[in-house]
């Protein structure tokens, strides 16, 4: 596990792009936390990491935002609004999840049961002065992706950690 503090929302961008250099082309992400902690914000992030030079929005009432960038595709689901699981069928997900892809899942906990499992989960929540980011895997591929990050060192941003949080945990 990896655990990073960030104070401020361009942080979270910087992070974004920065975890965004180290993901393979298919990959199953589940971000996770409460309203408001930043999920989308980070996605933005990673989007403008893999080259995207356009508005990135919010799938909050459309479920799902596709993204084709330059060496891949990239999902941006939103479960929030998600009533049932069995909605995600509705949307030809099963189809989707065939294709290569990274997928960025917020509120992935409405989609058990239909949802395959991540890779990569990425746990934000409200921390003095900022967020705070534990990052786990939970296959090879997200081991990897986490290896890579902690082999970097310190934040691209060049934000250091605050007095009562560390900057990278293992």
């Amino acid at each position: 596990m990896i655990e990073q503090w960030l104070p401020d929302p361009e942080a979270q961008l910087a992070f974004g792009a920065r975890l965004a250099a180290l993901l393979p082309p298919c990959l199953i992400l589940y971000l996770e936390g409460d309203l408001g902690t930043g999920k989308t914000t980070l996605t933005r992030g990673v989007l403008a990491g893999l080259g995207h030079r356009g508005a990135a929005r919010s799938p909050t009432y459309t479920l799902l935002e596709p993204y084709e960038l330059a060496d891949r595709r990239l999902n941006h689901l939103d479960l929030y609004r998600l009533g049932d699981p069995q909605e995600l069928e509705y949307l030809g997900l099963r189809d989707l999840l065939a294709e290569d892809a990274v997928w960025m899942v917020e509120w992935p906990e409405r989609g058990r049961g239909v949802l395959p499992p991540p890779d990569l989960t990425i746990a934000i929540e409200y921390a003095t002065n900022g967020r705070r980011l534990r990052l786990s895997a939970a296959t090879p591929t997200g081991e990897a992706v986490l290896e890579a990050l902690n082999g970097r060192g310190s934040p691209a941003s060049g934000h250091s950690a605050s007095p009562e949080e560390s900057d990278v945990i293992q």
